[in-house]
């Protein structure tokens, strides 16, 4: 997951040009920090909304595991038609039904890791291991990133991902010098839209993997760093026992798609398995590039910043009710979850009606076209300032 002024770890080296001077941005003009408590928010709210039910999210799990496994069955008859243009339609519609389901099944899993899948912490980290494992995701690892995301998002040094590039990381001259044309390189390649689309492309098929493997868009350690291995900086020693069971997860998973790769080709492997899951990726790292990325979200440095500040740092937008539902609501209550986070997802919905009503202005919902919403963010979205205690996305 990683936004066009965040991707780094060698997936690009992109050059961002000199901004021309102008006022600031509308949404930082005579901007004030919330200052509701977290005791505050969550009274209004009906207690009901926090209960968990194990049943209820293993029902969710069945209802989506028994849509995958339709589609896998179903994709078995394909190849038995004789028209090849018939197959040339019917394959996409299962990678992208199947993209839309295991998407779901993601979400699922994510909620296991919150532990707002149920009320046992042995049967939310036995569900989330096995689903995640199953998309290839090391799930103890990424829960405990995914933990301190939500325990410091929007804190300019301590989120873990989607961190925005600052002025002089990009290599821009401090904002107070006058750029002069010989000294700035500018690339006007980089602003055609067809520079755009391709390092959209990059960003949403390869930004997750990137993500896990080597933290592109996470905090700079200055090392590598990786939900992959045990001295990771993100992991503290207690944690290395889950990183190992996270490994092995994925490795299981690695190992059966090799063995089928073996008995029945590599092609079959990536039409039933591996195209899916590149929509997963997709459909991951467009939600959450989407929630995070946005120039209407202020971002603090330490002095300023409190968790429910940072946990209003966050967009809640629709992609139209059957996705929506289909990924269990995370994109329209994602500020309820960012507050609550063990809150379950079907109870967000509820949460976020009554939140709208105490946070007025601070609630952040944006009915932009998501094709426009992500194409602005892309583009205005590129770096903050170096300098004040509550900063903007610049272009």
């Amino acid at each position: 997951m990683a936004p066009p002024n965040t991707i780094d770890a060698g997936l690009t080296h992109r050059h961002i040009s000199a901004p021309t001077p102008s006022a600031k941005p509308v949404y930082e003009r005579n901007y004030l920090a919330p200052e509701f408590t977290i005791k505050e928010i969550r009274e209004c709210i009906p207690a009901h909304c926090f209960e968990r039910s194990g049943f209820r999210g293993l029902c969710h799990v069945a209802i989506d595991m028994a849509w995958a496994s339709l589609l896998f069955l179903a994709a078995t008859q394909i190849d038995k038609f004789e028209n090849p243009l018939v197959r040339y339609l019917l394959w996409p519609l299962y990678w992208v039904g199947q993209g839309i389901v295991c998407t779901g099944i993601w979400v699922l899993a994510h909620e296991c890791g919150h532990q707002s899948f149920s009320t046992s912490k042995t049967l939310n980290n036995t569900v989330g291991w096995f689903l995640h494992s199953f998309l290839l995701v090391p799930y103890h690892s990424w829960r405990i990133s995914h933990s301190k995301h939500h325990k410091a998002t929007g804190h300019m040094t301590k989120d873990q991902v989607f961190v925005p590039k600052t002025r002089s990381q990009v290599g821009l001259p401090a904002k107070d010098k006058t750029v002069q044309e010989d000294d700035e390189h500018v690339h006007l390649d980089e602003e055609a839209p067809i520079v755009t689309l391709f390092w959209m492309l990059i960003q949403f098929l390869f930004g997750w993997p990137a993500y896990l493997a080597v933290n592109a868009s996470g905090q700079n350690y200055g090392q590598w760093t990786s939900h992959f291995h045990t001295w990771s900086p993100i992991f503290e020693a207690r944690n290395f026992t889950d990183v190992v069971l996270s490994d092995l997860g994925v490795l299981v998973t690695l190992g059966a798609l090799i063995y089928s790769s073996i008995q029945f080709s590599l092609l079959t492997v990536t039409k039933y398995y591996i195209v899916p899951y590149l929509f997963v990726n997709f459909w991951l790292v467009l939600i959450t590039f989407l929630q995070h990325t946005d120039p209407k979200l202020p971002h603090y440095r330490e002095g300023t910043w409190n968790f429910q500040r940072g946990a209003l740092c966050t967009v809640d937008r629709s992609f139209g009710k059957f996705l929506d539902h289909m990924f269990h609501g995370i994109v329209h209550t994602h500020v309820a979850h960012h507050l609550f986070s063990q809150m379950p997802f079907y109870h967000a919905e509820e949460a976020t009606a009554h939140l709208k009503k105490l946070l007025g202005k601070y609630y952040v919902y944006d009915d932009t076209p998501i094709v426009l919403a992500t194409w602005r963010s892309f583009r205005e979205c590129r770096f903050v300032e170096d300098e004040g205690d509550v900063v903007f996305f610049k272009k």
